[in-house]
C-alpha cells in the first residue's frame, strides 16, 4: 500500500474555490481502480492551509491517477488558487495494524 500527505497552501482569499475543487477532486478519485482513501482537510486555524491523505493499493494505480484527465484539470485549477507551497510526500507501507 502507498501513502500520500501533505500540505497546500494557497492564498486564503481563494479558499471557497478550493474546497468546491477539492469536493470535485475527491468524487472523482475516489472512482478510480486501486484508490482506498482520497481526503482533503482544511486546517481550521489557518484558512490557506489543506492537508491531504491518500492511500493506493499500487504504484501502478498511483501511475493511473496521475494520468487521469481529472487530475489533469484539478492541476489547472490549482493554479488558480493562488498556490504558495506544496509539501507532499509518498510512503510506502509494509504493515498495518490497530494503534495501542
Amino acid at each position: 500500500m502507498l501513502v500520500i500527505a501533505g500540505t497546500i497552501t494557497i492564498d486564503p482569499t481563494n479558499r471557497d474555490k478550493a474546497i468546491e475543487a477539492a469536493i470535485w477532486m475527491m468524487a472523482e478519485t475516489r472512482k478510480e481502480p486501486g484508490n482506498a482513501a482520497y481526503v482533503f482537510s482544511a486546517d481550521f486555524e489557518d484558512p490557506a492551509v489543506f492537508q491531504l491523505f491518500e492511500q493506493w493499493e499500487s504504484q501502478a494505480a498511483l501511475d493511473e491517477h496521475f494520468a487521469a484527465p481529472h487530475m489533469a484539470r484539478f492541476q489547472a485549477l490549482l493554479g488558480e488558487l493562488g498556490v504558495k507551497d506544496v509539501s507532499v510526500q509518498k510512503y510506502e507501507v509494509v504493515s498495518v495494524g490497530p494503534v495501542r
